[in-house]
């Protein structure tokens, strides 16, 4: 049996093809995947993430336990709303679950976490919590939905559908969040486009979802958040980064603080395994579609070898086929490589990613 979000009949009745993702029955598109991703480039879109999982934790000292739960340092998070993103790391330096933490109070933070990951990371947390705060209080969300509208008029279509809204987030800046009525506001995304991402109680999401709809907010469906995270360089959890690799070596050094004194679960590890790939992007100059596991062939000197493709696809923005792809540290933006696909060497150019940022081509 599937699991199923509070929207699931909605997105039935807007006739979207339903697909099993991860054990949730979740909405593929609604018609045409590439239709969607314009949408969200030029306008507003609205993704039900809802299968992604609300953690709140409380009591006294929570901020001194995700100092040494998590890789990121939250003493970072001084105003009240203001969201960091982190990785959780197992000791050898794997990556649990890549995150995000909201400050609220000292007596309350709240995480974001993978739908994919959620029990494995309830487990890991309450184990933790057991040897070094017992006294805090690990509460997972299930009461509520999770609803990210996207795009460069998606600001502008929440404030329309929700009164008052707009006075009390129109300053917001990006990774701030606020608590307005039953609405929890956050200004961040996993599009590349400004937005917000809303959680509520799970009753009135789909009322909700039909009025960002009558405001002209076009549902968009997993096909479209995939291109569109990758066009943003984006990582994926268990596509980029898993337990068997670490955050240095997946393009998510800047989430893990290793400079203060601070201590934390996979610090040890990560200070003495070098550094030896690193996650950089490529662009396809060949005709063919780039995909993970595929093999990337480096040629030339010392550097001869093998790198592999992460994540990869056709970049409906670009008009070409793009990929994230972990190879050697040495490797540099403008080279060129080849990778294999069906048994031909075709090829591709390294560079800087994201490749796409608020509706720009950036390469």
């Amino acid at each position: 049996m599937l699991k199923t979000t509070p929207l699931n009949e909605t997105h039935r009745v807007m006739q979207a093809k339903m697909v099993d993702f991860g054990g949730w029955d979740m909405p593929l598109h609604y018609g045409s995947q590439l239709d969607e991703h314009h949408q969200v480039r030029r306008d507003a879109g609205m993704f039900d993430v809802s299968h992604m999982l609300v953690v709140d934790i409380r009591g006294e000292n929570v901020r001194d336990f995700l100092r040494g739960l998590l890789a990121n340092n939250v003493d970072k998070l001084t105003l009240t709303g203001k969201a960091l993103y982190s990785c959780m790391l197992t000791p050898e330096g794997g990556v649990i679950d890549d995150l995000i933490v909201y400050f609220m109070t000292e007596s309350w933070f709240r995480l974001v976490v993978n739908a994919g990951t959620a029990d494995k990371d309830i487990a890991w947390i309450t184990r933790q919590a057991g040897q070094s705060a017992p006294q805090l209080e690990i509460t997972p969300r299930r009461d509520l939905a999770m609803i990210a509208v996207q795009g460069p008029n998606a600001r502008s279509k929440v404030w329309a559908t929700i009164p008052g809204t707009q006075a009390v987030t129109e300053f917001l800046k990006p990774f701030q969040s606020v608590v307005f009525e039953s609405y929890f506001i956050a200004r961040t995304g996993y599009t590349g486009e400004d937005g917000f991402e809303i959680i509520l109680p799970a009753d009135d999401a789909p009322a909700f979802w039909q009025k960002l709809h009558a405001a002209g907010v076009a549902p968009i469906g997993l096909g479209a958040r995939d291109t569109l995270r990758l066009e943003a360089g984006m990582n994926l959890y268990g596509q980029d980064m898993d337990e068997t690799t670490n955050p240095l070596e997946s393009g998510l050094a800047w989430t893990v603080d290793l400079k203060s004194d601070r201590d934390f679960i996979g610090k040890f590890s990560l200070q003495q395994k070098p550094v030896r790939q690193k996650l950089t992007g490529l662009l396809l100059l060949d005709k063919g579609i780039l995909r993970s596991h595929q093999k990337v062939i480096i040629k030339g000197g010392e550097l001869s070898g093998q790198g592999e493709i992460t994540s990869g696809g056709f970049s409906p923005t670009l008009n070409q086929s793009i990929a994230l792809a972990r190879v050697p540290v040495e490797l540099a933006v403008g080279d060129e490589v080849s990778v294999l696909i069906r048994d031909r060497q075709l090829a591709a150019r390294v560079v800087n990613y994201p490749f796409v940022r608020n509706g720009k081509a950036l390469v």
